[in-house]
């Protein structure tokens, strides 16, 4: 019982401070993140503290599980350091006995991993997808500041309105520079509106000119309309049926076979299952070496974190692309790391060697 406790209370002290540390650097990284966006024009400025919210929150299940991992690794070569382990193996407890005051602490952890990852992660992306879509969907005059001149996102046009209406969606006094490859392009009109047309942001411009200049022939054209439209802006850059898929359930992934789908299932359920590879691991892998410093069992488990979520980022694009069955692959990088853990457990355990295992086998 002294046994349990002592662990128990050890993991819960390093667990805290290690998930405050780490929510903190993932917010601030969150926070510069979003400032770049909003300053891109893809996030309204008003949202900057919900979209970072949303993002650190879907994010969550991730830092659960890196702070388990560390927390694991952390508190048993602080054990081994100060020579805690020396006390209780020589009270009988083999490495294999703490196994199970782990996993009862760890279990609500997993849990809670296994709830935001499946539940939360699709949510969290819905509500930045409507915050999202709610400020692209507005005027893009009512964007542009009025009496500034406003360049696009790909430098190849300029805007300038002198808004004076109580419209949202129309403005007056309008002028558009344009620069593309074999021509220039000036407009002005006295006054224009924003229509959607095919998921596309046209401007229609009333009682205008325009004038153009090839650039690889001599002369100027110009003409007056009175109605002409041009393409503002064709939306963002961005998949977005790679961000729908995130923001679906998680059950409508399971019923539906195509790779994608199961690819983003893949990922979700891969979250879940890396929270029970890592307490293992991390139990397996914790070990002091008096010759080396203090942080190098923090060293190679931030490695190890990072490779085995890189393999579940590959995992999820071979899937993707058809490549990989997503049980296949479950079993594969899952089920085999959770076999190597639990060998390399045992061999601690009962202090196999390879050595040992060849003298045997020679001697057979």
């Amino acid at each position: 019982m002294l046994f349990d406790s002592s662990i128990r209370k050890e993991l819960a002290r390093s667990f805290g401070a290690t998930l405050v540390v780490l929510i903190t650097v993932v917010m601030t990284m969150m926070l510069i993140r979003v400032l770049g966006q909003a300053s891109r024009g893809s996030v309204a400025p008003s949202d900057v503290m919900l979209v970072m919210g949303f993002t650190v929150l879907g994010q969550l299940s991730t830092i659960l599980s890196l702070s388990l991992f560390v927390t694991v690794v952390g508190t048993l070569s602080r054990m081994y350091r100060d020579s805690e382990m020396v006390i209780w193996f020589s009270a009988g407890r083999g490495l294999l006995s703490l196994l199970a005051p782990l996993l009862r602490f760890s279990w609500p952890i997993m849990l809670a991993i296994a709830a935001l990852s499946l539940v939360v992660w699709p949510w969290a992306n819905r509500q930045i997808q409507e915050l999202k879509t709610q400020y692209e969907q507005r005027s893009d005059v009512d964007r542009v500041a009025p009496g500034q001149f406003q360049e696009s996102s790909n430098g190849s046009r300029v805007f300038f309105i002198d808004k004076d209406t109580p419209d949202a969606n129309a403005a007056s006094n309008v002028f558009i520079a344009t620069n593309e490859a074999h021509r220039e392009t000036i407009t002005s009109a006295q006054s224009a509106r924003i229509e959607m047309r095919n998921g596309e942001r046209l401007a229609l411009l009333n009682n205008g000119q325009r004038l153009e200049t090839m650039l690889d022939k001599p002369g100027l054209r110009i003409s007056e309309f009175t109605e002409y439209g041009t393409l503002i802006d064709n939306g963002s850059q961005s998949d977005p049926e790679a961000g729908a898929i995130k923001t679906r359930d998680t059950w409508e992934l399971a019923r539906d076979p195509s790779p994608r789908h199961q690819a983003e299932l893949g990922w979700r359920l891969g979250l879940a299952f890396a929270a029970l590879n890592f307490v293992v691991l991390g139990l397996a892998v914790a070990i002091v070496n008096p010759r080396a410093g203090r942080s190098t069992s923090l060293t190679f488990a931030l490695f190890a974190f990072m490779v085995y979520y890189n393999l579940m980022t590959v995992g999820q694009a071979w899937i993707g692309a058809g490549r990989f069955g997503l049980v296949p692959f479950m079993l594969v990088l899952h089920g085999g790391t959770l076999l190597a853990g639990l060998l390399l457990l045992a061999a601690r355990h009962n202090r196999w060697s390879l050595r040992a295992l060849l003298s045997r086998g020679a001697r057979a």
